[in-house]
């Protein structure tokens, strides 16, 4: 899996940055953990303050594009983005009996 970074925007209001990105990639689509692994690694940022916003693939094509935010701090990730776009990749709770 490559990527490769066509816009990063920072948004002061929001205490973010705005990351357009291309991706490429054999086989299936990585899934969110890997993407935000390799672009936390990439752009020295830690998961906890990204958020996976979009990946779009075309059918057939190994090239996807997407779009991250990556926040100053947790907590400006938490007042800002919905919980639903959060709990994305995230492992599901096991339910109890």
């Amino acid at each position: 899996m490559e990527i490769q970074i066509t816009a990063n925007t920072r948004n002061e209001l929001l205490l973010r940055n705005e990351v357009e990105f291309t991706l490429t990639f054999e086989g299936a689509t990585p899934s969110r953990k890997e993407i935000i692994g390799k672009l936390g690694a990439l752009l020295n940022a830690h998961e906890e303050k990204m958020a996976l916003d979009s990946i779009k693939t075309q059918y057939g094509s190994r090239i996807g594009k997407g779009l991250a935010r990556i926040y100053d701090t947790p907590e400006a990730r938490a007042r800002t983005e919905r919980e639903y776009i959060i709990s994305r990749g995230q492992p599901k709770a096991e339910a109890e009996e």
